[in-house]
C-alpha cells in the first residue's frame, strides 16, 4: 500500500491547548506523524510518496470561502493586533446571540471554532493546506486504480464543519476526499470513522445528501468531545434520512464489543454499494491512549484493518487521531498490514 506524506505537517507546532482549566503541551504534536511514518518504512508497508500540490478548489467543494479566507489571515490578524500568544478562541455566539462575524480577530476566532482546546500558530495555515493536500494525493491514486491508499495526514481532519475549526482540525481530509470520488464520477461513497471521538464536522457535512453515507463508531457524547453531536438518534435529515448511522459506546468499552458496531457498520456499507470507501482512521480507541476511554489493544487492530479489507473496495485511509505516541505506528500499521492481508 502507497502511504502519502508531507514534512510541512512541522509547520504546526504548537505550544499551547487547553485543557483541564490550564495550558499544556498538545496532545496532537508532531512525533505523531513522524513515529508513524517511521513504522510504515521499517515494516515495508510501500512506497512513501509526496503530497502533490491541488489548489484551493477541492477545498471549496467542502469549505465555505469566508472560512477559508479566514485560515489563511488569522495568524497575521492575530499578530497585527499585537496578541502576545497562540490564537485560542474565547468568545462564541451562543444562544440568544447574532451570528455575525465580527471584525475584531477575538470575535471571528469565534465565529470559526466550536471549542477552545485548539490553538491557531504561526504554521497552521501551511500545514493544514499540505495535510489537504496529501488526502487528495492518495485519493487521487484510488481513483487512478490502486486498490487502497495510506493518507498520513496531519493535522487531522473529521471534526471541521464547513466553516469550522475545533478538535486539532482546520479541513475535513475525508470530506474533502469523499467529494472528490464524487466529483471525479462516483456515484456513492462512503465514509466510515472508527476514531474514538466521533467525526461531528464530517456527519454536519453531509448530513442532508444521500450519495455520501456517513458512518462514525464513537464514545457516548453524553460523556466525552465533541460532546454536542453523534448521538443515535441522528439518522439525517432531507435526501440524506437513513445515510448517517451513529454507533455509541461507554467507558471500557473492549474490542469484543466494539466489533460487534464495526460488524454493524460494515454490513451498512456493504448494502449501500459505494464505489469507493473512505475510514477516517483514528487509533485513540486503544487502551492506553491518554483522553480516551477505550480499551482496543495492538493485536486489535490487525483485525480491524482484516474486516475492512473484507469489504473489497476501493479504499482511502485518512489519519485522524491516536495520542500514545509510543504504539501509535504500531497500531496505524498494523490496520494497514491487517487490511493488506485480505488483499494478497
Amino acid at each position: 500500500m502507497k502511504t502519502v506524506f508531507s514534512p510541512l505537517h512541522h509547520r504546526r507546532t504548537a505550544m499551547t491547548e487547553l485543557d483541564g482549566g490550564i495550558l499544556i503541551a498538545p496532545h496532537e504534536k508532531p512525533s505523531r506523524a513522524e513515529t508513524i511514518l517511521a513504522r510504515v518504512n521499517q515494516e515495508q508497508l510501500g512506497d512513501v510518496l509526496p503530497a502533490q500540490e491541488f489548489g484551493l478548489g477541492p477545498v471549496l467543494r467542502v469549505h465555505t470561502r469566508n472560512y477559508v479566507d479566514f485560515l489563511n489571515n488569522s495568524w497575521a490578524d492575530w499578530t497585527a493586533a499585537g496578541k502576545p500568544g497562540e490564537a485560542i478562541p474565547a468568545v462564541w455566539p451562543g444562544r440568544g446571540m447574532r451570528h455575525r462575524v465580527p471584525k475584531d480577530i477575538d470575535g471571528r476566532l469565534g465565529y470559526y471554532s466550536f471549542a477552545a482546546e485548539t490553538s491557531i500558530t504561526e504554521g497552521t495555515w501551511d500545514a493544514a493546506r499540505a495535510s489537504a493536500n496529501v488526502a487528495l494525493t492518495a485519493q487521487a491514486l484510488v481513483a487512478n486504480g490502486e486498490p487502497a491508499a495510506f493518507a498520513l495526514c496531519r493535522p487531522p481532519g473529521h471534526h471541521a464543519h464547513t466553516d469550522l475549526f475545533g478538535g486539532y482540525c482546520f479541513f475535513n481530509n475525508a470530506a474533502l476526499s469523499a467529494q472528490a470520488f464524487r466529483d471525479q464520477g462516483a456515484r456513492r461513497v462512503a465514509v466510515l470513522d472508527v476514531d474514538f471521538h466521533h467525526g461531528n464536522g464530517t456527519q454536519s457535512i453531509f448530513y442532508r445528501r444521500d450519495d455520501v453515507m456517513t458512518i462514525s463508531l464513537h464514545g457516548d457524547p453524553d460523556l466525552v468531545f465533541p460532546h454536542f453531536l453523534g448521538f443515535e438518534d441522528e439518522s439525517g435529515e432531507g435526501p440524506g434520512e437513513g445515510f448517517n448511522l451513529n454507533l455509541v459506546y461507554p467507558p471500557g468499552t473492549p474490542f469484543s464489543v466494539w466489533r460487534e458496531g464495526l460488524e454493524t457498520a460494515c454490513a451498512r456499507v456493504k448494502a449501500y454499494q459505494p464505489d469507493a470507501l473512505v475510514i477516517a482512521l483514528g487509533v485513540d480507541t486503544f487502551e492506553d491512549d491518554p483522553i480516551s476511554f477505550f480499551k482496543l489493544t495492538s493485536a486489535d487492530y490487525l483485525l480491524l484493518g482484516e474486516r475492512l479489507g473484507k469489504l473489497n473496495l476501493p479504499t482511502l485511509f485518512t489519519m485522524e487521531g491516536g495520542y500514545d505516541v509510543d504504539a501509535i505506528g504500531v497500531n496505524v500499521v498494523n490496520v494497514l498490514k491487517g487490511f493488506e492481508a485480505t488483499r494478497l
